[in-house]
């Protein structure tokens, strides 16, 4: 095992990450051997958030997507709980315990009602494949990026299945630019998908088992089944009665500064999507912020100068939608494609194996 430098007069400092997604995984990681490195999320595994529609259509997908946090934080101390307070030194968990921090580092993402285990999740993905495969017909309800992706998913895979599309924006992906949304409404139809646009679905007064949807416009929708994708609130409620609690915008996100530290505080970072960094939330940017902001503790941990830490930018969208196995819609900043090239880029692996090697995991294994 590697050694831990000696830090500052011999101590380590002690770092608390509240939440294991994308950024917080990462942060973990990238921290263990430079300071004392406490993980705690409600699950015992980080799961890769872009793989998630392929392994609805092919569960074993799940097996390289779900990854023990144990695997990667292999001289870290994990503890599977929920945050729900927190004071100026302390995090406080559901369970009880009370976990004193020098650094703090928060990324608790959106709010996900995932099961504790891995082995229960992996049981969730079979179910969900059971369930697409046995429909006729597939209601989808959301056409940002993960309605679309899923769609695009069971449409490639299981091309004898009514799959209907319901948004209620005047066109799909409006995270980004016309063109990109225009190429993928073509692919869709293209592929038998039936999009209606400027429509919503009254979930709350659907009778259980009827199998019946009626939309805003009045229209009646039969479908077997149902998933529901539109955006999930920002992880940040628990924060409300912390000291943050001034820290947070209307919008749940919470303020940082150029550094990625919250605004206000010296010692407190918070990375991912519940920062306002004004940017589409997206995964790699998550990753971004932890690479930033584990720069940024090193430089204060070992002692150095505020003015040497590393200054975070927003960028500007770089978005890959995937459309089945093969194809994709890209836009860059300069340009939009789709087909097969942006589908080499990302739809073939997801950046599955990219990922676990960014964690120091073999790309290619499934994890037991």
């Amino acid at each position: 095992m590697e050694e831990k430098p000696p830090e500052l007069g011999g101590v380590w400092k002690r770092v608390v990450v509240v939440g294991g997604g994308v950024a917080g995984s990462l942060i973990a990681k990238s921290l263990q051997f430079h300071a004392d490195v406490t993980l705690i999320d409600p699950k015992e595994y980080f799961e890769i958030p872009w793989a998630s529609l392929r392994s609805m259509v092919e569960p074993t997908f799940a097996e390289r997507s779900i990854i023990y946090h144990k695997d990667y934080l292999t001289n870290g101390r994990l503890v599977v709980s929920k945050a729900i307070n927190i004071s100026n030194s302390q995090v406080l968990t559901a369970e009880g315990r009370h976990i004193i921090f020098d650094y703090l580092v928060i990324a608790t993402g959106h709010n996900d009602s995932f099961p504790k285990t891995r082995s229960e999740r992996l049981k969730e993905y079979q179910a969900e494949h059971e369930q697409i495969k046995s429909a006729d017909s597939i209601l989808i309800v959301g056409g940002g990026p993960t309605g679309v992706e899923l769609a695009a998913e069971i449409a490639f895979d299981f091309r004898n299945k009514k799959v209907i599309l319901v948004h209620e924006g005047s066109r799909l992906l409006e995270l980004i630019g016309p063109k990109a949304a225009d190429k993928t409404l073509e692919w869709l139809k293209s592929k038998n998908v039936e999009v209606k646009l400027r429509q919503s679905v009254d979930l709350n007064n659907c009778s259980e088992g009827s199998n019946t949807y009626v939309t805003s416009s009045g229209e009646i929708i039969k479908a077997d089944c149902l998933f529901v994708c539109t955006g999930k609130p920002t992880g940040s409620a628990w924060l409300r009665d912390t000291v943050l609690k001034n820290s947070v915008d209307s919008f749940g996100k919470l303020k940082v500064d150029e550094n990625l530290r919250v605004k206000g505080y010296k010692n407190i970072f918070a990375i991912g999507d519940i920062t306002d960094v004004k940017e589409i939330k997206q995964g790699y940017l998550a990753q971004k912020h932890a690479l930033i902001a584990a720069k940024n503790l090193k430089v204060l941990m070992s002692g150095g100068k505020e003015n040497k830490m590393a200054s975070y930018k927003p960028h500007s969208p770089k978005v890959i939608v995937s459309l089945g196995r093969q194809d994709a819609v890209a836009q860059f900043p300069l340009t939009t494609l789709i087909g097969l090239v942006p589908g080499l880029i990302k739809s073939k692996d997801l950046f599955v194996g990219k990922t676990r090697k960014q964690l120091g995991l073999d790309p290619r294994i499934v994890d037991h």
